[in-house]
């Protein structure tokens, strides 16, 4: 019985929007923490529209960047985000949008940020869910 409820415990823990890790506090109990949260096209366009401090990276390769971007994207491919992010990213407080070509670097990147201590990370997915212009 014990162990049913820890696994309904856990399968509620990592359900729901963004990723989760557990932890268990000094009382013994297991505590969920947000490692980074997921946003969708349109709430960060609203965001990236209102001039709200916003870092948005783009996690693709150089070739895949030059043919197309949201405006205003910083280039950090994905395999060198751990090495340029202390670098480039100074702020660790500032809110911080990943996103690639289909998402599956993005929440790799966001992951990578998220465990050098940048405090709002979102996976924006894939630009080719992006229905907004790109520049080139």
């Amino acid at each position: 019985m014990i162990y049913i409820i820890a696994v309904i415990l856990l399968v509620g823990l990592f359900s729901g929007c963004g990723s989760r890790s557990v932890e268990i506090n000094k009382e013994g109990t297991i505590e969920k923490k947000i490692i980074f949260s997921s946003i969708t096209p349109e709430e960060a366009k609203k965001r990236l529209d209102s001039k709200e401090e916003i870092i948005l990276i783009d996690v693709r390769s150089k070739e895949e960047y030059e043919s197309g971007h949201i405006e205003g994207a910083m280039l950090i491919p994905v395999d060198t985000i751990e090495i340029e992010a202390e670098k480039k990213l100074k702020d660790k407080e500032v809110p911080i949008f990943v996103y690639c070509r289909s998402g599956n670097r993005s929440a790799i990147a966001a992951n990578i940020l998220a465990s050098l201590e940048y405090k709002n990370v979102y996976d924006l997915g894939g630009i080719n869910d992006w229905p907004y212009e790109i520049v080139k």
